[in-house]
């Protein structure tokens, strides 16, 4: 499987300095039947007023590796276990507004049982995530929809061409 590299800047905040990066492990998750999962966010905070979707991950634990967080992250997230089909590639971005450089590492996952979500205080109360699934044609209308905040056009512009990647790897190996 060809790894997409993509390097972006954030051009919604200003560049003062960046004190920080952090490590993600993403999935690009999907199910037999051929729908994606990705989580809701609702938010009001330093990104502005937004409700917006991403895909499900989060941050590398030191010393961990990838394929055990990204199973970590989707188990907490989603309450799903998945085969990991491989690594998409990587996605190089900036949160200047909280002074943050990103490096998501993202998988293609398929899910091969449900279980309990297991969500930190911060991901409820904060954020107010959920579980959203979807067709792949709703979640490209959905990621083009959310372009309209500053936060939702940095998400969708680190994440829709990996979800296209995605799309081609799954008809490529025969899947839906």
């Amino acid at each position: 499987m060809e790894e997409l590299r993509i390097e972006l800047k954030d051009t919604e905040w200003p560049l003062e300095y960046i004190s920080h990066d952090r490590r993600i492990a993403r999935g690009i998750v999907y199910d037999d039947e051929g729908n994606f999962y990705f989580v809701r966010a609702t938010r009001d905070d330093l990104f502005g007023k937004a409700t917006h979707i991403e895909t499900p991950g989060g941050g590398v634990e030191e010393g961990e590796d990838l394929a055990v967080a990204i199973r970590r992250e989707l188990s907490e997230e989603l309450g799903v276990e998945v085969e990991i089909l491989g690594k998409l590639g990587v996605v190089s971005d900036y949160y200047n507004v909280i002074h943050r450089h990103n490096l998501s590492n993202y998988f293609l996952c398929r899910i091969v049982a449900f279980g309990d979500k297991h969500l930190t205080e911060e991901e409820i109360k904060d954020f107010h995530l959920s579980t959203v699934k979807m067709s792949f044609e709703k979640a490209v209308a959905e990621y083009e929809n959310q372009r309209e905040t500053p936060i939702g056009r940095l998400i969708t512009s680190r994440e829709l061409p990996i979800l296209l990647r995605a799309k081609e790897v799954i008809e490529e190996i025969g899947e839906n």
